[in-house]
């Protein structure tokens, strides 16, 4: 048992749980750093967020106009061709069941799209959601075929 290292936290990582309210020689007892007479210093006091003493809040103040097209945003996982050269062999398959065994695509990501980042040497048949021109011209160079619901 030579070198033993025993793990310890570093010197100040650990302090004591400050209790207040234990009278005044513990240096918070009193009003136990509350202040004296105040919505906040009583129990359950205090304000909301946003609550500025009656004054009409920031948040209403504000003019909420406009159109945000965020609710309507179409989300695709993107798989680049350095990805299908990296886990794919010759003539397999690239589709969404065989990118979710093989790791690429989680199962509650629905949407693919091939980009062209990267390299393909593979001769490989890939059926995805969407492709870039680029991607699929280059698999398509490499040999290979693909189906896309949608291109662009």
């Amino acid at each position: 048992m030579e070198n033993m290292f025993i793990l310890r936290a570093p010197q100040g990582a650990n302090k004591k749980k400050t209790i207040i309210g234990r009278g005044r020689s513990s240096g918070t007892g009193g009003t136990s750093g509350r202040g004296n007479k105040g919505q906040k210093s009583r129990s359950g006091g205090g304000v909301r967020l946003g609550f500025e003493g009656g004054q009409t809040p920031l948040f209403r103040r504000l003019p909420s106009r406009g159109f945000s097209n965020a609710y309507f945003k179409v989300d695709y996982t993107v798989i680049n061709l350095s990805d299908l050269e990296r886990v794919y062999s010759s003539g397999e398959t690239v589709d969404y069941n065989t990118l979710v065994a093989k790791g690429l695509v989680k199962k509650s990501e629905t949407l693919v799209k091939l980009l062209a980042t990267g390299s393909l040497t593979k001769k490989l048949t890939v059926s995805v959601d969407k492709v870039s021109e680029a991607a699929k011209s280059a698999v398509e160079k490499a040999g290979g075929t693909v189906t896309a619901v949608q291109n662009s």
